[in-house]
């Protein structure tokens, strides 16, 4: 895998939109956090743009992206928000010039579509973490602005993935696993499905997220997963943040874990949940394309290289 280079103080960091619209308010105000941790900021032509539920035509949106790693005074790319849309540019991206021009490339949510395509199209490692809109315009904590540091900051291994002290990872099933993380989002992984992107699994360790899917919708997405022989082909499984993925009180449903039990359990795979990663308040930023121990049974993720260079 290629490692973009680890990004420095007064670097300058591109923002795009390359799913939904976000605000000018918004905007300015991601701007001013970043440019308070020292950070250089450009803002792409889609972050201002609308169409519908998109941050512009998807031409637009396309464009932004190949101008930014194109742009040699441009060394780090964070995504404005997800929402929908990524999907739609992956057939206009130009991955010659996105591999060829290794950058720090951050987002979360739609955003998953475009890591998938980096890491197998372009063997780019890029980072699932906070978002311009989304999470720097906002409260930020410091745990998610420490966690995003470090892993876009430090050309050293990040040596072990831990959650804020008053959150602990679990196991599901016990065990030690190695290989690369690489996943993200799981409407997004399962979208993918059939086509030139869809998500290689073989000897990997596999992490997945969402927000606001109902347990059934959960299932159905897991189980398209299990049928594509994904589960199967995993060395281990690491379960981030699923915000809001609970039924009503009330509804007959089963719950999120009898979920993962019932269709990750039989594999017998290490596995890992309340991994603070994905929707969440505070975030790791983990890095997707990097080796990784995965000690299950302890609750640990030991990176095994590093995620960028000098």
């Amino acid at each position: 895998m290629i490692k973009p280079k680890a990004l420095k103080p007064e670097d300058t960091i591109g923002i795009i939109a390359p799913a939904s619209p976000s605000t000018k308010e918004k905007i300015t105000l991601a701007k001013k956090k970043l440019t308070a941790l020292g950070y250089k900021v450009r803002i792409g032509k889609s972050c201002y743009a609308e169409h519908g539920y998109l941050a512009g035509k998807d031409d637009l949106r396309a464009e932004d992206i190949n101008h930014m790693f194109w742009d040699k005074t441009i060394k780090g790319i964070i995504c404005l928000r997800g929402g929908y849309g990524t999907t739609k540019l992956l057939d206009k991206l130009d991955l010659k010039t996105i591999k060829n021009n290794p950058k720090v490339f951050v987002g979360y949510s739609d955003i998953t579509a475009l890591h998938l395509a980096m890491n197998q199209k372009c063997d780019l490692v890029t980072f699932h973490g906070p978002m311009a809109a989304s999470d720097f315009a906002g409260n930020i904590e410091d745990f998610t602005i420490k966690s995003f540091l470090t892993a876009v900051m430090n050309p050293k291994p990040i040596e072990v993935i831990e959650n804020p002290i008053s959150t602990k990872i679990k196991c599901l099933v016990k065990g030690e696993a190695e290989g690369e993380i690489v996943g993200g989002n799981l409407a997004l992984i399962t979208a993918t499905m059939g086509t030139p992107y869809e998500i290689n699994t073989k000897g990997k360790l596999l992490f997945i997220e969402d927000v606001g899917e109902a347990p059934y919708r959960v299932d159905r997405m897991l189980t398209q997963l299990a049928l594509a022989g994904k589960f199967h082909e995993v060395s281990g499984i690491l379960l981030g943040d699923f915000k809001d993925c609970e039924a009503p009180e009330g509804e007959k449903s089963l719950n999120l874990m009898e979920v993962f039990e019932e269709i990750i359990l039989p594999y017998g795979k290490p596995t890992i949940y309340n991994l603070k990663a994905g929707h969440c308040s505070p975030m790791i930023t983990l890095p997707l394309g990097v080796k990784a121990i995965l000690k299950a049974t302890e609750g640990k993720l030991y990176m095994k290289e590093v995620a960028t260079i000098t």
